[in-house]
């Protein structure tokens, strides 16, 4: 058991920026010179694959050491962020050899790293320990950079790194890593089911827990639909003409609303993955992939119930408060009988809600029924899934 306040991982802290405009012409200053840095590390590497040698992050230092000491542009920028592009763009060149090499289907490998537009790419600068400061209450980046944070809430520890970027809106935000310290709740005795779904974004076995359907992105249609007709009538008619003043404006509002949806279902995803972290000890959840409903006809209803991120944040809050968080495969969880264990002969169709057992005779609710086969998976007694069980006793293994 670890202790009060022991750091087990890191996290980020976001802040929003207050950027002048001798700050912001020097953050562009520095993007454009990491952006010509990355894109200058994606040449070279196709060419050495193209000669066949060895293009390593070693041989990029080097690169980067003889172009600051020839090219007076590049060395007025400072030499952290730029270090850091190697680091990234050696992770991201990594990441898709070794996909690569274990074959993985073309749709799952991550891609190699291609050159960054200037018109197409955010800004975003990379800075460790020994590249920025805070000092009363305002960020120092190497350069000379200074910058206004808006502390929405207080740092817990001393940050080991910091990333400045401008997301789609033109906002700029400094994201802090610092240690994340576990806070234990007390114990409850209680453990609980999790399936993931559409028409319902989480049905637990504890009706109290059951996490409905927001449809943040339905009720906003209507003024995206109204958006997107503003940009169908102001779109530019020949390929690369710029943008009229209207249609940079509707495509701002639209990108708005976008965001104000997102930031809507992080908030009711965390808030739920709170309350079901502190009334429960063991937490059994569908290891379920959203990704290949993208390609059927609830697409849509999909994305909105964000299932996806609701996950992260239940696995992110048991992770911070303790508690034993179990993902459980997801085949067969909806044919498999939770009180025999029996295994239906084939498919139930989505049309079909409720499940019945050809074995037992059990009948309950599909998603009820898939949410107790959890807890068996997990190794859990659902028999103690209504409160028969006191608090504080302990929990008791399937037979």
């Amino acid at each position: 058991m670890r202790a009060v306040g022991e750091a087990v991982g890191r996290a980020r802290y976001t802040y929003r920026l207050r950027v002048s405009a001798t700050a912001r012409a020097g953050l562009e200053g520095e993007w454009g010179r990491c952006r010509w840095l990355w894109n200058e590390c994606v040449a070279r590497s196709r060419k050495a694959y193209a000669e066949g040698e060895v293009c390593g992050p070693a041989r990029l230092d080097g690169m980067l050491t003889r172009a600051r000491g020839v090219t007076p542009w590049l060395s007025e920028g400072a030499s952290v962020p730029q270090q850091q592009v190697i680091r990234d763009f050696a992770v991201s060149r990594a990441k898709a050899l070794k996909d690569i090499r274990n074959r993985l289907p073309v749709k799952r490998r991550a891609g190699m790293p291609r050159h960054k537009k200037r018109r197409g790419s955010d800004p975003s600068l990379n800075y460790t320990r020994r590249g920025f400061r805070l000092r009363d209450g305002r960020l120092h980046l190497a350069g000379g950079i200074v910058l206004t944070v808006v502390w929405s809430r207080p740092l817990l520890a001393e940050p080991s790194s910091v990333r400045v970027y401008r997301d789609g809106l033109g906002h700029w935000y400094a994201s802090f890593v610092v240690p994340a310290p576990i806070e234990p709740l007390p114990p409850t005795g209680e453990v609980i089911g999790v399936d993931w779904g559409v028409k319902e974004t989480a049905t637990t076995t504890s009706d109290a827990h059951d996490l409905p359907h927001p449809c943040h992105g339905l009720k906003t249609q209507q003024k995206l639909s109204r958006y997107d007709r503003m940009m169908a009538r102001r779109k530019p008619t020949k390929k690369g003409q710029a943008g009229s003043k209207g249609y940079r404006e509707a495509k701002r509002w639209r990108a708005k609303t976008y965001a104000k949806i997102a930031r809507q279902r992080q908030d009711t995803a965390r808030k739920w993955a709170k309350k079901v972290v502190r009334d429960h000890d063991v937490i059994a959840v569908e290891d379920f992939r959203p990704k290949f409903l993208a390609r059927t006809s609830m697409a849509r209803k999909a994305a909105d119930a964000a299932i996806g991120a609701t996950q992260q944040a239940l696995v992110e809050m048991g992770r911070k408060h303790a508690r034993d968080v179990r993902l459980v495969h997801p085949a067969h969880t909806t044919m498999d009988c939770a009180r025999c264990g029996a295994r239906a002969k084939h498919a139930l169709p989505l049309s079909e809600r409720t499940y019945t057992c050809t074995a037992c005779g059990a009948v309950s609710p599909r998603d009820k029924n898939s949410a107790r086969v959890m807890l068996l998976r997990a190794g859990l007694d659902p028999a103690g899934v209504e409160g028969a069980r006191p608090p504080g006793a302990p929990l008791r293994e399937a037979a």
